[in-house]
């Protein structure tokens, strides 16, 4: 089993679980600079307008949202899951 400080895995998930959605994300995108580190400050700024627009789009009813469990049944399909 996996700790960081004194807190496993799931102990994690299941805080972060509890955090508002804009925490969550703001938490997402951390940890995956973390990983693949930073881009470029013009690129970050066109990808975030970019995400808000799709967000309001999908909010405000002008594009349908794809259910969760579909999302992930076509990727296990695409990974061969």
């Amino acid at each position: 089993m996996i700790t960081a400080m004194g807190l496993t895995l799931d102990q994690i998930v299941a805080e972060a679980a509890g955090l508002p959605q804009e925490a969550i994300i703001e938490l997402i995108d951390r940890l995956m600079l973390r990983i693949h580190g930073g881009i470029e400050p013009a690129a970050e700024r066109a990808w975030s307008q970019e995400i808000h627009r799709r967000v309001a789009e999908i909010r405000g009813g002008k594009e349908p949202g794809i259910p969760g469990e579909q999302v992930s049944a076509e990727i296990r399909k695409i990974v061969g899951l």
